[in-house]
C-alpha cells in the first residue's frame, strides 16, 4: 500500500471547475426562457383580469347611473373601483385606450361615454395577437 503525500492543498482542479460552471450554463440557458414565458403569461391572466373587472364595472355603472363614465376615474369617484387598474404591460394606470359609445347607441345620447377599455400597449401576445386589441 503506497501512501500518497499530500502538501496541505486541497479543492477543485481548473478542469472540475470548468465543468462545473458549464453545467451551471446550460441550466440557466434552459431556465430563463422559460421564466421569461411564465413572467409573460402571469401578465396577459392579470391583464385579462383586469380588463374583464373594467368591463363589468363599465356595465353596472351606466345601468345603475343611465349613463356611461365620461373617464376611468368616474368610477373611482362613483365607488365602483378603489383606483384605476395597472396596465400590466405598460406598468401605467393611463396608459388605457377608452372606446367611447356610438352616440345614437349611447343610454344618454346627450352624453355618450366609455364603452370599452383596451390596453395600451403596443406588444404582441404569446399567442400572436397584439394587447390593444383583447
Amino acid at each position: 500500500m503506497a501512501r500518497r503525500i499530500r502538501s496541505g492543498r486541497r479543492g477543485f482542479t481548473l478542469i472540475e471547475l470548468m465543468i462545473a460552471m458549464a453545467v451551471v450554463s446550460i441550466l440557466l440557458s434552459v431556465a430563463v426562457p422559460m421564466y421569461s414565458k411564465a413572467l409573460t403569461r402571469s401578465k396577459e391572466t392579470i391583464l385579462r383580469q383586469n380588463l374583464f373587472t373594467m368591463r363589468t364595472v363599465i356595465d353596472e355603472f351606466t345601468y345603475d347611473k343611465g349613463k356611461a363614465p365620461q373617464q376611468l376615474e368616474d368610477l373611482v369617484q362613483a365607488g365602483y373601483l378603489r383606483k384605476v387598474p395597472l396596465d400590466p404591460m405598460t406598468s401605467s394606470d393611463r396608459s388605457w385606450k377608452t372606446i367611447m359609445e356610438d352616440a345614437t347607441n349611447a343610454v344618454n345620447q346627450t352624453e355618450p361615454g366609455i364603452f370599452d377599455v383596451k390596453s395600451g400597449s403596443e406588444k404582441t401576445s404569446l399567442e400572436g395577437t397584439p394587447y390593444a386589441e383583447w
